[in-house]
């Protein structure tokens, strides 16, 4: 069954502790967790210390989006900060492949998150070493945006892909996820739906609903 990592940029921030535990309640497999720089992305959000502290409510996976650029500096700060899964954009750093190393060294799972005008194949050398591959229905900085349909080739892709090498990696999909998107990404092959504001702009207490209802 597919996994449900709902997205909390999309949450109130002066509530950020009782959306977490709502959706803790809910069903969420995953808590994603989105961070910008700025430099990367033209957006600013969270950095290390949102991390420790959502870790200090919920026992759910805490699935850590970097949208950074550079990224080596700042992996170990995530780490300690409490991350389950961490995820970047390969592109934002020359050294790619030794931050998948440091991160898995730190017995947490490594992640790569593919950029819309990136293709699948320019990262297939580190296919291997990973074990979450996000792709990216939407320009990554801003939540709320449409989903970009002619992305969903990627996901067949990298489910060929990991069949024909026998590679372990979870296919994640984030950006425009609703009930209509999210049914064609699973029939596409997708493990995990990181929801947004679909999720978030609900009252909390059809959550559950919702969740179960996009797996």
């Amino acid at each position: 069954m597919v996994k449900i990592s709902p997205s909390i940029l999309s949450a109130d921030l002066l509530k950020i502790e009782e959306e977490v535990i709502s959706l803790d309640k809910s069903g969420a497999d995953y808590i994603h967790i989105d961070i910008m720089d700025g430099h990367y992305v033209p957006n600013i959000t969270f950095g290390p210390n949102i991390v420790k502290s959502i870790k200090s409510i919920t026992t759910k996976t805490l699935d850590v989006h970097l949208m950074i650029e550079p990224v080596e500096p700042y992996i170990k700060e995530f780490i300690d900060a409490g991350s389950d899964i961490i995820s970047f954009h390969p592109e934002a750093d020359n050294n790619a492949s030794q931050i998948i190393d440091i991160i898995n060294n730190a017995s947490i799972k490594s992640g790569i998150a593919i950029h819309p005008d990136k293709n699948v194949l320019d990262f297939e050398h580190l296919f291997k070493k990973i074990q979450q591959v996000i792709v990216m229905t939407v320009v990554p900085g801003f939540g709320g945006q449409r989903f970009m349909e002619n992305q969903i080739q990627k996901i067949k892709e990298l489910k060929d892909i990991r069949k024909e090498n026998n590679y372990n990696f979870e296919i994640s999909v984030d950006g425009g996820i609703n009930n209509e998107t999210g049914k064609l990404c699973i029939e596409n092959g997708v493990d995990v739906l990181a929801v947004g504001s679909y999720l978030l702009s609900q009252d909390d207490q059809n959550y559950n609903k919702i969740i179960n209802a996009l797996k």
